[in-house]
């Protein structure tokens, strides 16, 4: 049963303490086997792939199999049932038009003196995107990847996703991919992919950067290749804040809350927050009844019990003062006026707002992304966006008529820190532009 605790207190509930200090942390066997997993893409290509693919799927593919084919996509639209095929368009093309108002220009300032300074915006060339399939066919997973990409002008996309049994990656993954317009698919999962795309192989031709959600090993094999390639964020199991008043409704409150406990991890983090200590009775209340109908009920039982809460607060500026200290993932208001709260939450990845804004609307269908920070990673981090996708150069066109009135500026800046070489370079041009005056 979910616990209801009270807060603040001192000292703070044992519960509350573990929710407020998660962390992502991976243990020792897997990261090391991972490390041998990388290196042995690194080392040995393709015929690493094959094997791994092997012993962690239960799949035996030859290098010529990773890929894809075409007709396989193309029947796996086909065969979609029309009306989840509708549902995944509609969910495309909100998303898209939502990441389009994240469109960044290049642009260029005059500085005087002919001095031109500016920002060159481009996009990424190569992106790898991670897929799940193993539990669940997170084929929302793609849209929220593969969109903001295109938006940005990304022009080379490769998927991952681990073979099911027939070879290939779950057919829903393999229809919205079609969908998508991205012809690059490969059936590799797990620590593996992320190597064949960070060190390329025969087959798999590397990437500048890897995104998307996966299980422990893949989340430790992104984090062992970064700096090989550049990932997006960390991703740590799902997380849910609710701050409910006396007038939520308990059964929203219950079905939000299992509707995160259910992802399968038995570490997600769930806890409402309330000022009403009858609404939280009946929350756990209705949280015990839903939990008796839920397939996964197993899995969320176990969230429950290890991140799970219900905090009574004096009021509802405590309950927001601890929603940022939590600063989830994902943070619902179901209050009265919810907008007037608004300013007040600093540490959320995403906030929904109002009784009808349920967590899963933004799963799926809104537009805006669901790849969010965890881990208290709202306090510095934001929601994959098109930013994710590009890159800048700065641009700097000096002139020798600034460059002769600044240059004696920055060599004693040079000097002061103990670099004689750079303060020549400057030095150099002053003589020459000053003996031709």
């Amino acid at each position: 049963m979910i616990e209801i605790l009270s807060y603040p207190a001192t000292p703070l509930p044992a519960k509350l303490q573990a929710i407020l200090g998660r962390q992502q942390r991976i243990p020792a066997p897997v990261e090391q086997t991972v490390r041998q997993v990388l290196e042995a893409v690194r080392t040995r290509g393709d015929e690493a792939l094959a094997e791994f693919t092997a012993q962690f799927d239960r799949v035996k593919l030859r290098p010529e199999q990773f890929r894809v084919p075409a007709p396989v996509l193309a029947q796996a639209l086909a065969q979609l049932d029309p009306a989840l095929r509708q549902a995944i368009e509609a969910a495309a093309a909100n998303i898209r038009a939502f990441h389009e108002r994240q469109k960044v220009n290049s642009w260029f300032m005059e500085d005087g003196d002919g001095v031109i300074l500016g920002k060159k915006v481009l996009p990424i060339g190569r992106v790898g995107i991670c897929v799940p399939g193993g539990q669940a066919p997170l084929f929302s997973s793609l849209l929220m990847a593969a969109i903001p990409a295109q938006v940005a002008g990304v022009k080379e996309l490769c998927v991952v996703s681990p073979p099911q049994a027939d070879g290939w990656p779950h057919a829903t993954i393999l229809a919205t991919a079609q969908l998508l317009g991205l012809t690059e698919v490969y059936a590799l999962g797990g620590a593996q992919a992320v190597g064949a795309m960070a060190f390329g192989t025969a087959t798999v031709k590397g990437v500048d950067k890897i995104v998307g959600p996966g299980s422990l090993y893949t989340v430790a094999a992104k984090q062992q290749v970064y700096g090989v390639v550049g990932i997006e964020m960390i991703p740590g199991p799902s997380e849910l804040v609710v701050l409910a008043d006396e007038q939520a409704d308990p059964r929203y409150v219950a079905a939000d809350l299992l509707s995160q406990a259910e992802h399968g991890s038995g570490y997600e983090a769930v806890v409402c927050i309330t000022p009403s200590a009858a609404l939280a009775a009946r929350v756990q209340q209705a949280v015990e009844a839903q939990l008796a109908r839920l397939p996964r009920a197993a899995e969320a039982r176990l969230a429950l019990e290890n991140f799970g809460a219900l905090v009574v607060v004096p009021d509802l500026s405590v309950g927001v003062e601890l929603l940022n200290r939590l600063a989830p993932e994902h943070a619902e208001l179901l209050v009265q006026d919810p907008w007037s709260w608004v300013e007040q939450i600093k540490n959320a990845g995403a906030l929904f707002l109002g009784a009808a804004a349920t967590e899963p609307v933004g799963d799926y269908f809104a537009g805006t992304n669901h790849v969010l920070p965890t881990n208290g990673a709202a306090r510095f981090s934001s929601s994959l966006g098109v930013a994710d996708f590009l890159k800048t150069t700065s641009i700097i066109a000096y002139t020798a008529g600034r460059l002769n009135k600044v240059g004696d500026q920055i060599i004693r800046l040079a000097e002061a820190e103990g670099f004689a070489a750079h303060a020549e370079a400057v030095r150099l041009r002053l003589e020459d532009y000053r003996s031709k005056s």
